[in-house]
């Protein structure tokens, strides 16, 4: 479209008190700034706290003292079976061989660690920006959002950080043959992390798109119910991607997986139940006799 067709109908848009395209695209750009700034800002707070970032979170699972084996130790002994399910991390040495790469990682878990911890707000910016275009019956029934969203993803990278990680890098570091010694690279050991953690909490916003699928009418609870052996295959096979090449990781994943599919199911039928009794209420508006 010309660029004085565009401005024409931006003044139209103004006198009906209507925001423009450009005002818009103004509006985008705030957004998009403050979600970078709170980036920004994460990301230089956990560059400064180098020691912290790396000997406690990145390289926690190679201590034995970490949360995971700390808890799965406990439930052992509650459960009387001694020391049978306490977990003893292999030990491995992790190298580099590029010069810059230390510095290079050090910068790339700080960003990736400022999206996950700035999600909630990022995502609360795209909300505002996105909110304006709804109707009030709309808004009203997507209210929480933001909350839900927020609390998914971290809950899915928690999941990944504090199950899939630690038995994962175990097992991998392992699975050795005679005559060699596991000593991963650092970029290896970082890359592998982070892949247990943010795609496991974008995962875990599957309610959330089954909802608004349902929503606009695309799926249904008796769709989700009819592919579900579908859908159970492309979970192993998502799992199989996320996690290295072991049957005890992938069954890790997997079931929460199908555990959020099932909850997808029951918030589709849900929105069915309350689209079929709006229906019929509106029906018998009218066929009241006026």
């Amino acid at each position: 479209m010309p660029l004085d067709q565009l401005h024409e109908q931006d003044r139209l848009k103004q006198e009906k008190g209507e925001m423009s395209f450009f005002e818009h695209i103004e509006e985008l750009r705030k957004h998009i700034l403050r979600s970078v700034a709170a980036i920004v800002v994460v990301g230089i707070v956990c560059f400064i706290n180098k020691d912290f970032i790396f000997n406690t979170l990145i390289f926690g699972p190679r201590n034995p003292d970490f949360f995971s084996y700390q808890v799965l130790c406990n439930a052992s002994h509650w459960m009387g079976l001694g020391d049978k399910m306490c977990v003893q991390p292999v030990k491995f040495q992790i190298i580099t061989r590029q010069l810059g790469e230390v510095l290079m990682q050090h910068l790339y878990v700080s960003f990736w660690l400022g999206v996950i911890v700035a999600f909630p707000f990022i995502f609360w910016e795209f909300w505002k920006f996105v909110r304006p275009g709804l109707h009030d019956e709309e808004q009203k029934t997507v209210r929480g959002v933001v909350g839900v969203c927020s609390a998914l993803f971290l809950l899915g990278v928690g999941f990944g950080y504090f199950v899939i990680a630690p038995f994962s890098i175990n097992f991998l570091a392992g699975y050795t043959v005679e005559g060699t010694d596991v000593s991963p690279t650092l970029d290896s050991y970082v890359t592998y992390m982070t892949m247990f953690t943010i795609p496991t909490g974008l995962i875990f916003e599957m309610p959330v798109v089954i909802y608004f699928l349902a929503k606009i009418g695309l799926v249904g609870p008796n769709f989700l119910r009819t592919y579900r052996r579908h859908a159970i295959v492309i979970i192993l096979i998502i799992a199989a991607i996320i996690t290295p090449p072991d049957v005890v990781s992938q069954t890790i994943v997997s079931i929460p997986l199908f555990i959020l599919y099932e909850v997808s199911i029951l918030v589709a039928a849900r929105i069915q139940k309350k689209r079929e009794r709006e229906l019929g209420l509106s029906t018998v508006r009218e066929v009241e006799p006026k």
